[in-house]
């Protein structure tokens, strides 16, 4: 009976700092944008370069 209640305690430590992680990566603004990087590889901005130096 004694572990049931650590592996409770446990269990309620670990989900609260696991939602405190995500509530301050979330206000840091790490989860704005996940479509934008996988857009900007194919973004192909070398053809500027060459045309500037010719």
């Amino acid at each position: 009976m004694k572990s049931l209640f650590i592996l409770i305690l446990l269990s309620l430590v670990v989900g609260i700092s696991a939602f405190l992680w995500f509530i301050l990566s979330s206000k840091r603004n790490q989860f704005d944008d996940i479509e934008g990087p996988k857009y900007r590889m194919l973004n192909d901005d070398d053809d500027d370069n060459i045309i500037n130096k010719k």
